[in-house]
C-alpha cells in the first residue's frame, strides 16, 4: 500500500501529468481538495473508488482516511491542486505518515506560476534582465513568515517576485514593494490560470490594486512583480548563440 501524492496541475484537467492520470486511474481511493481540484479528473478514478473531499477535514481526518487505507491494503491518491512542492501542506502529511510507518510517493505537477507565465505568453528568467524568481506569499490570516523573508527584505533583490494567496492584500504588497521596484515596475495577475474563467490583469505598481479590486479578487490568483515582465530590448540568450563552441560538453 502506498499514499501517492499527485499534483493535479493549475486548473485545467489536461494539464495533469500522464503518470498522475495514471496513478489516480489505478488508485481504489482518492483524497481530494474539492475546492481547488478539478472535479473532471475524479472521471480518471476507478468506477468503485472511495472518493473523499478533503476541503472540510482537518489534518487528523485526513491521515485517518490513510490509516484506514492502509489497514485495508489499498493504495491511495492523494490529489493536490498545483505542484505538491509548493504551499500545498504536504509536509505535515508525510511526518504523520512517516510516523505511522505507511509508505508514499510524490508525483510532481504544474505549478501556478508556470500556468501563470503561460497565459501571459511570458519567460520569467530573461538575459540581462532578470534571472531569479522568489516564490512567496504574505503573513496575514496564515502562518507567519519566517525572519527575513517578508516582502521589504525580498524586495530588495529586485528579482521577480511571484505572491500566492496575496490579491486580498493588494494594497499592502504595493505599499511595501514601491520603495524597491518603483511605480512603473510591471505587474501581472493571474487568476484561475489555465481554466476557462482565466483572467489576466496587467498594470504596474502605480494602477494594479485598483484593477484588481474592480474584478474582486481574492483568491486563486497569482501576483507577478518585476521586470522582465515587460522587458523587449535584451541579448539573446547564449543558449543558441552562433558563438557558442557545440563541440564542448
Amino acid at each position: 500500500m502506498t499514499v501517492y501524492f499527485i499534483g493535479a496541475g493549475p486548473g485545467a484537467a489536461d494539464l495533469i501529468t500522464v503518470r498522475g492520470a495514471r496513478t489516480l486511474a489505478a488508485a481504489p481511493v482518492c483524497l481530494y481538495a474539492g475546492s481547488l481540484v478539478p472535479p473532471e479528473l475524479l472521471a480518471e478514478c476507478p468506477a468503485d473508488a472511495r472518493l473523499v473531499d478533503t476541503s472540510q477535514l482537518n489534518l487528523d481526518e485526513i491521515v485517518a482516511e490513510c490509516l484506514r487505507a492502509h489497514a485495508a491494503g489499498l493504495d491511495v491518491a492523494r490529489l493536490h491542486s498545483g505542484d505538491p512542492s509548493i504551499f500545498s501542506a504536504v509536509a505535515e502529511q508525510m511526518r504523520r505518515l512517516d510516523a505511522a510507518g505507511i509508505p508514499y510517493e510524490v508525483v510532481p505537477g504544474v505549478p501556478a506560476f508556470a500556468a501563470a507565465a503561460a497565459a501571459l505568453k511570458r519567460e520569467l528568467t530573461v538575459p540581462t534582465v532578470g534571472q531569479t524568481v522568489i516564490l512567496t506569499r504574505i503573513a496575514q490570516q496564515a502562518t507567519p513568515m519566517p525572519p527575513g523573508e517578508d516582502l521589504a527584505t525580498l524586495g530588495r533583490s529586485g528579482a521577480l517576485l511571484v505572491l500566492h494567496l496575496a490579491t486580498r492584500y493588494v494594497d499592502r504588497v504595493v505599499d511595501e514593494l514601491l520603495p524597491h521596484y518603483g511605480a512603473e515596475c510591471p505587474v501581472a495577475v493571474v487568476a484561475m490560470a489555465s481554466r476557462p474563467d482565466e483572467l489576466i490583469l496587467r498594470g504596474t505598481l502605480a494602477d494594479i490594486a485598483e484593477q484588481v479590486k474592480a474584478h474582486g479578487l481574492v483568491r486563486t490568483a497569482v501576483i507577478m512583480v518585476g521586470r522582465t515582465l515587460g522587458a523587449e530590448q535584451f541579448r539573446d540568450s547564449h543558449l543558441y548563440s552562433p558563438e557558442r563552441d557545440r563541440h564542448v560538453c
